[in-house]
């Protein structure tokens, strides 16, 4: 069975940072893309990085580049997803996916960061930025 647990989330002021983990069990993350989505309340669920764990290419929506980092350690079957510079509108539950039937991540392409791509996910973790 395919098991994504995501771990990391808590309480931060604003200008905080949070380091998130997503570990694996049942299968390995070696060659597939793996992404981070976030929902807010009332809002859909948006992908916001991703990597490829054969590569190590990665990819951020605007909204989080240059603040957050996606990484991957293969022998730990883990991604991380380092998050600094915390704002308020970064509330939310943060899922890891595993989009199975890609290998590698094209920056730019928009099939990254739709949800209905990824076919194993995780629980989710709160994030939750104070102002």
């Amino acid at each position: 069975e395919v098991q994504l647990v995501e771990s990391g989330g808590g309480l931060v002021q604003a200008g905080g940072s949070l380091r998130l983990s997503c570990a694996a069990a049942g299968f390995s993350f070696n060659d597939y893309v793996i992404g981070w989505f976030r929902q807010a309340p009332g809002k859909e669920r948006e992908g916001i990085s991703c990597i490829s764990s054969r590569d190590g290419t990665t990819y951020y929506v605007d909204s989080v580049k240059g603040r957050f980092t996606i990484s991957s350690d293969n022998g730990k079957n883990t991604v991380y997803l380092q998050m600094n510079s915390l704002r308020p509108e970064d509330t939310a539950v943060y899922y890891c996916a595993v989009d199975s039937k890609r290998h590698t991540v094209v920056p730019g392409a928009v099939s990254h960061f739709l949800a209905y791509e990824y076919d194993h996910w995780g629980q989710g973790t709160q994030v939750t930025v104070s102002s």
